[in-house]
Order: C-alpha cells, then sequence, then structure tokens
C-alpha cells in the first residue's frame, strides 16, 4: 500500500515551514517566467479576473498576477509560507489540496506551479476534482510539475536536501495527462527542458 496524502502533509509542512528563507531568495529561471508570463496571456485573452494559486509558497508569483491586475488568493499547506504571502499584501490561507474551503465556481483561473507533485497517485483524482469544483465552467488551469524524465514512480525522495525528506511523485507525459484528461479538457502540453530537470507544462480547461 503506497503513501496517501494525508501521510506526507505533515512532512511537506516541516519541510517547507523552514524554508521561507532560501525560497524567496531564488531567482526564478528564465524558462519559469516564461511559463508564466503565458498563462497570464490566456487569462487576459479569455477575460479572467479571479485567480487561485495553490502551494503558493512565498507568493512571488501570486504578487506577478496580482500587479498584472487580477483579484489573486493565494493557499499553501505551510503556515510560514502563508505568513509571507501576506506580508507581500496578498490574500493567503492555510490550506491542503483536498481542503479547498472556497465556494463551487468562485476562481476564473488556478495556478499551480509544482505542488501537484507532492500529492500521491491514489490521491490525485480528488485533488484534481477539488480544483475543478473551485473553478468556475470555462474556468482555466495551470498544472505544473516536474516528470516524465529518466526518474519515475513515487516515494520520499531519502536524498532531498530538505529535512525532513520530501514526498515526490513523477510521472510520465502520457500517466499526467490520463489524470488531467479524466476532469479538464487539455489545452495545451508541452514539456521544458531534459531529463531530471524535464518539466511537464499544462494548460487546462474546465468544461462549460
Amino acid at each position: 500500500m503506497g503513501m496517501r496524502y494525508d501521510d506526507v502533509i505533515g512532512i511537506l509542512r516541516t519541510a517547507y515551514d523552514g524554508d521561507v528563507e532560501r525560497r524567496d531568495a531564488v531567482v526564478k529561471a528564465p524558462w519559469k517566467l516564461a511559463e508564466r508570463a503565458a498563462f497570464l496571456g490566456r487569462l487576459k485573452e479569455h477575460g479572467c479576473e479571479r485567480l487561485l494559486e495553490v502551494g503558493a509558497g512565498t507568493g512571488q508569483d501570486s504578487v506577478f498576477f496580482q500587479e498584472n491586475g487580477l483579484s489573486v488568493v493565494a493557499v499553501d499547506l505551510s503556515p510560514a509560507m502563508v505568513g509571507r504571502c501576506r506580508e507581500k499584501g496578498v490574500e493567503a490561507h492555510v490550506m491542503d489540496l483536498l481542503g479547498l474551503e472556497f465556494e463551487a465556481g468562485s476562481f476564473d483561473a488556478v495556478y499551480a506551479m509544482n505542488c501537484l507533485l507532492h500529492v500521491p497517485d491514489s490521491d490525485l483524482p480528488a485533488v484534481l476534482d477539488a480544483i475543478r469544483t473551485v473553478l468556475r465552467p470555462g474556468g482555466l488551469f495551470f498544472l505544473g510539475v516536474y516528470g516524465g524524465g529518466s526518474v519515475m514512480g513515487e516515494g520520499l525522495f531519502e536524498e532531498d536536501d530538505r529535512t525532513p525528506p520530501r514526498f515526490f511523485s513523477f510521472r510520465s507525459d502520457e500517466r499526467l495527462q490520463e489524470f488531467a484528461r479524466e476532469f479538464f479538457e487539455i489545452l495545451d502540453f508541452h514539456a521544458v527542458g531534459a531529463d531530471e530537470s524535464r518539466f511537464q507544462s499544462l494548460t487546462l480547461r474546465r468544461g462549460r
């Protein structure tokens, strides 16, 4: 029996609570800025105004979207990360991905950068359903994770440089799209980079 999301939440919270300063000092790679800008372009094309960022970390992306005219709400399972988001003027709440306490259809878009790779396959459908629920019909969802390279499978990454070691799930392109297609229409899928640093980018839409 593999790990469940409830098994890893405490591990992740501890690891990320102790990582605020380091993560907030990291300069984003150009390809990440390009992915973010491309999604902003889609949001403007579709007239999206209200965005939820899940797994928001220190709020760098939430601030970007907010400065570009969107109404942003951020959530993260780490109280320390949420505190940093609030210091930057972002509305932020401590929530995990199965505890999104928002009204159904209350967001035009959801942004998830490198957080769903911490969700075991056994609970990924429930997480995707929870995200779908808070999106309005026709709403957009950016799902970006590392995966599809030579490292596959899931479990605690014992060589992790965080304490405690975090849980990761690395999925093939086909498997990730299979999960996504169960709940969303895939507007775009592409990969950035190669091997262990390979990134899977999906822009999804909730059906009407």
